[in-house]
């Protein structure tokens, strides 16, 4: 799939799956007073704001480079998915975890238990929806690969912000189920408060995962220090590269890399292939005997010796191309 418009159908599901549950919860939080039915309404709310964010942020990434950004526009779903997680922060996290502090504090014996069985129908509803967002987001996040480690390291912010908040979408279900179940048993509304407490903190613990993801990117996220070592390795199999001073690498997008390298060059071999092509040896027979013929043959061959290298440069940045997908941008510079 490509990075252009990898994240687009779990955001869109999730966009869709989550307005709906939205709105159901908010009817049923509304009329029963359940602290922790609030938390799940504002928990989805949160969400369906975060992942129009996230929305925004990938048509925009998909922008062309101009003369304004001339590496292109990939890094601003990093910053579009990095306000889509404060936003899980401050309105999800914030909000829930107020609500229902709140609701304890000024607890009294209500009707909650009234609405139980209507809120649990609700919760499962929701439970249907959001598994299945989130199922669709495990699929494009993983591909045809299994799901591992290196894979979550890798993954798109977009995709991956999408897999997190359905999963702690389905995970905060749970917990208001739990809440609500216990509620009914025992009469007790205190129950359902603590139940919206602690989605407020499984949001609080997502949004910080997803800052931190984030952060990485827009600051300049490098390439792994494995992969930069074979790069280097390519970079000093060639005899005109004799040391490596300085190598750099940033991310301009998804798993896309711009590298950049000061280099140690050796020019003895372009020369060694101008003398085995016989050029030189041709050239210098017919004028061996004319002294301003020669000086023309120094200027003609000092012009060369740019474009040479150049050639040599370009031929070497195709090679690390061709080897390593993920760079799209190189550039060397000649100490």
């Amino acid at each position: 799939m490509s990075h252009k418009t990898e994240g687009n159908k779990s955001v869109v599901s999730a966009l869709i799956g989550n307005t709906f549950v939205t709105i159901i919860k908010t009817i049923v939080a509304v009329f029963s007073g359940s602290a922790s039915m609030f938390a799940e309404s504002v928990h989805s709310f949160a969400d369906t704001l975060n992942q129009s964010l996230l929305l925004i942020g990938l048509n925009r990434s998909k922008r062309p480079a101009d003369h304004i950004r001339g590496y292109g526009y990939g890094i601003e779903r990093f910053f579009w998915s990095l306000i889509s997680a404060c936003g899980i922060l401050f309105i999800g996290a914030g909000i829930s975890v107020f609500h229902s502090i709140d609701s304890i504090l000024k607890y009294e014996s209500t009707s909650i238990h009234d609405y139980n069985y209507f809120s649990i129908a609700i919760l499962l509803i929701a439970l249907v929806v959001e598994g299945t967002t989130f199922f669709i987001a495990i699929k494009e996040l993983k591909g045809k690969e299994k799901m591992s480690k290196k894979i979550l390291e890798k993954a798109d912010p977009v995709t991956l912000a999408v897999v997190y908040e359905d999963g702690a979408a389905v995970l905060g279900v749970f917990v208001a189920l739990g809440a609500q179940i216990v509620t009914h048993f025992t009469g007790n509304g205190i129950y359902d408060a603590m139940g919206g407490i602690i989605i407020g903190l499984i949001l609080g613990f997502l949004a910080i995962l997803l800052i931190v993801k984030n952060y990485q990117y827009i600051i300049g996220k490098s390439l792994d220090k494995e992969e930069a070592d074979k790069i280097t390795e390519l970079l000093l199999e060639d005899p005109c590269i004799e040391n490596i001073s300085d190598f750099k690498s940033v991310a301009v997008d998804i798993n896309k890399y711009r590298i950049y390298a000061t280099v140690e060059w050796n020019g003895s071999p372009l020369y060694e292939e101008i003398y085995e092509a016989g050029d030189l040896r041709e050239e210098f027979d017919n004028i061996k005997d004319n002294f301003q013929e020669f000086a023309k043959l120094m200027f003609k061959t000092t012009d060369r010796i740019p474009r040479l290298v150049g050639n040599r440069i370009d031929e070497i940045e195709k090679r690390i191309k061709e080897k390593f997908p993920e760079i799209m941008y190189v550039d060397i510079e000649i100490n």
